[in-house]
């Protein structure tokens, strides 16, 4: 026997007024601010009740997408908002066929990591933030660090000894990135942060790190023991790829296409 349906009157005469207090009652909030023209549109095109339902909720659907991509470029925290839309992949000494395998993303779910690894200027924090961007705009979780900040969350978590539970907290990201690294001499609280990481996500995250050295070199700017372990972690599943060539800033600089000109 089914089950009658249940009807819901207006208290107030007003059933579009009752449905949008209805999506309050409900969390419906992008549903509530598309019913003032979705139900005046529907109603001039005749259009069938099911075709009303489901537009309704594929606004819903979509803005609820919407916030959740948001929510998760946020918490990333990108420092400049790079993406492969302003990337030229014909200028990038990274081969294109590389591009294109690491942009598929496939590797992130794999757990594997990137390194890549090259002088200043050639692309390589705009490529792995490109990377970051499409990671969240898949729907994966990711986290943005420099060195420097891992050193910054040591000395923070230090004192009541919850390092352990902050990288806990970081190794639910389904990428994790570290960035610059080999620009300057490794702070002992950074170094302890890059160790900490890598150990942390070894076969459980993917991991993208951008750097002026190459990983072998690590022992060069923190110290052996730590690199020596933190490299052999790092490197076990690996895709490595050295950049070189000129600096973009610096071509730009020089040619005179890092400003607009004076009028």
């Amino acid at each position: 026997m089914s089950t009658p349906l249940r009807t819901v009157t207006s208290a107030n005469g007003d059933p579009l007024a009752e449905a949008i207090d209805l999506t309050k009652r409900l969390k419906l909030p992008h549903i509530r601010r598309s019913l003032s023209d979705i139900i005046p549109t529907a109603k001039a095109q005749r259009w069938d009740p099911a075709e009303v339902v489901r537009v309704l909720l594929a606004e819903e659907a979509a803005g609820r997408d919407r916030a959740n991509l948001h929510t998760r470029r946020k918490r990333a925290g990108f420092p400049t908002g790079k993406t492969f839309g302003d990337w030229d992949e014909t200028k990038s000494s990274i081969p294109r066929a590389t591009q294109d395998a690491l942009r598929t993303l496939e590797w992130v779910g794999r757990r594997e990591c990137f390194c890549v690894c090259g002088p200043s200027g050639t692309g390589k924090s705009h490529f792995t933030e490109a990377l970051g961007q499409a990671a969240v705009e898949a729907g994966l979780a990711v986290s943005w660090f420099t060195i420097e900040d891992l050193g910054a969350l040591v000395r923070r978590h230090r004192a009541d000894d919850s390092i352990a539970r902050a990288l806990t907290r970081i190794i639910r990201s389904d990428l994790i990135i570290v960035d610059d690294i080999g620009l300057l001499p490794v702070s002992e609280d950074a170094a302890e942060g890059l160790y900490r990481l890598v150990d942390a996500a070894y076969e459980r995250r993917a991991i993208a790190v951008s750097s002026n050295l190459h990983p072998s070199g690590f022992d060069e700017i923190m110290p052996k023991t730590l690199a020596t372990a933190t490299v052999d972690r790092l490197l076990h599943h690996a895709h490595v790829v050295v950049t070189d060539g000129d600096s973009f800033r610096l071509t730009e600089a020089t040619t005179g296409k890092g400003v607009k000109p004076f009028s």
